[in-house]
Formats: structure tokens, sequence, C-alpha cells
């Protein structure tokens, strides 16, 4: 049965890549799926073009159909969604707030959770690296062998957020590995690199100072490294691993801090106290 299955997923990939061969010519167009939404900073790593050949796509559904395996969605961070951008240790499998993912460049957005940001609040985001379709992107097997481990960057990002809510803040509340938390070294804070997305470093250890826009809720950061930092967590704290959650709080969506927020009810307070008083 399984020699069975192993054919008619051989027959099925050959039938689709000579259907590809005869239908296409030298200028033939690969599947394209949205650009990554990494900008160009100069403080985070950059995305590289990794959209599926159609004979990965090919190959991946004749397994699929063969042998019933299921191949888990791709999930694409829209503008507004917050999204954990992540790479491993190797520097080799990670997720960037993208759908592309394929054999050379394999990436865990299948079944990645991002949040759509819709005002102050708590949030949660991850991603997972023991999927069925990752597993075939990284191995060609489904059932295949990949261990991950360790972190060379991590950072919850708000696609679009400085634009969409330039006073916005973003508190990591929690980092979780597996199910268990991840021990904090510094808090850290929020600042936007490009103009367009807003971030909260989780660990980017190519920043050693804070941007000019760095704040939190109660106000601008400035000065050195310490109670705040880009690196709030200590690398050598990701072992192997298999999906990584963040939760954390937003506030200032509407324009103010949460301490701009209690000064203005105070001072409404005073003026409804004032006019009470020249009522009387």
């Amino acid at each position: 049965m399984k020699a069975k299955k192993f054919m008619a997923a051989l027959c099925a990939a050959a039938a689709v890549l000579a259907a590809c061969t005869a239908c296409g010519s030298s200028g033939s167009e690969k599947s394209s799926t949205a650009s990554s939404s990494s900008a160009e900073v100069t403080d985070a790593p950059s995305a590289a073009d990794s959209s599926s050949s159609p004979e990965t796509a090919a190959t991946a559904a004749a397994v699929s159909e063969a042998e019933d395996v299921q191949f888990e969605e791709a999930v694409e961070a829209a503008e507004g969604d917050a999204f954990l951008y992540i790479n491993d240790g190797q520097f080799y499998i990670g997720y960037t707030g993208t759908a592309e993912s394929s054999q050379s460049a394999p990436r865990m957005t299948y079944d990645a959770g991002v949040a759509k940001i819709e005002g102050n609040g708590k949030y949660t985001v991850s991603v997972r690296n023991d999927t069925n379709a990752l597993r075939f992107d990284a191995t060609g097997d489904a059932n295949g062998d990949l261990v991950v481990s360790g972190v060379s960057f991590a950072a919850v990002i708000v696609k679009g957020g400085t634009t969409l809510y330039p006073n916005m803040s973003i508190e990591i509340n929690e980092i979780r590995l597996d199910g268990k938390p991840v021990e904090t070294v510094a808090k850290n804070y929020t600042s936007s690199d490009d103009g367009k997305e807003m971030r909260a470093n989780i660990y980017n250890q190519w920043v050693s100072k804070f941007p000019e826009d760095a704040h939190t809720a109660q106000g601008p950061v400035t000065g050195e490294f310490g109670e705040y930092s880009a690196q709030i967590i200590n690398p050598s704290s990701f072992g192997t691993w298999k999906k990584v959650e963040v939760d954390f709080t937003v506030s200032g969506i509407d324009g103010q801090s949460e301490q701009n927020t209690d000064d203005t009810q105070d001072s409404q307070e005073t003026t409804d106290s004032q006019d009470e008083q020249s009522d009387e």
C-alpha cells in the first residue's frame, strides 16, 4: 500500500511537472506571494526572496494527495496585524510576517499566530516549527526530522503600526518557549525604524542604543541600555524549541499614553469641579 502511495506521488508530481514544461517558456512566472513586510532598516535582518517554485508546490500537492498528508495554511500578516518576527540560532528558519516559504528558505509561516490590533488591550502572537508543511519545506519529507534551536533575532512587529497608530506603545508581558516562561533581563521599549512599522525588540543584537523615537507608555526613553534594552532575553535561554508565544499589551491607540490619559482625566475633573462651584 505504501509502495502504491509512493508511486502515486511520483506519478502525480511527474504529470504536473510535464504540464508546466509543456506550457511554460523561458519567461514562465513563479507562483507569487506578497513581498516581505520587513523594511530595509539598519537594525533588523531583511527577509530573502523565498517564494516557492512551481516544482516545489507541485511535489507538495502530490504528496498531500497521495499520502493523505495535511499541510497547514500559510499565514501572512495584514496591515494593522501584529506578528512575531523571528530567526532561529542558525539564521536558517524564521518568520517575517509573509506567506512565503520554500525548500531553499523554509519559514514558520504555517499556522503562525498573528493578532489584529483593534485598540488598546492584550494580545498574543506565536510561531511554531512542528508543522507538516514546514518539515516538508525544510527536509523534503512531511515526516522528516527537523530540529530548531536558538534565536538570532526576535521582535513583536505591528505591520503599518506607525502609520496607523503613531502613539502606540507595546509592552511585552511574557514570552513562552513550549509553554514555559522565558526569563527576561530587561524591559522592552517601542520604536519605529522605517516610519511604517511599529516594533518591540525582544532580541536585536544589531542595536546598542535607543533610537530617537524610543518610548514606553510613560514617555520617551533615553540614555544607556539598562532597565530598558533591545535585548530583553538571554539568547542562551533558547535551546531546542517547537513553539514561541509572546503576550503583550498595547496602549496609546487613542493618541494618548496612559499617563497623559490620567492627566487629562484629572484636568477634566478639576474643570467640572470649578464649573459646579461657579453654578453655586
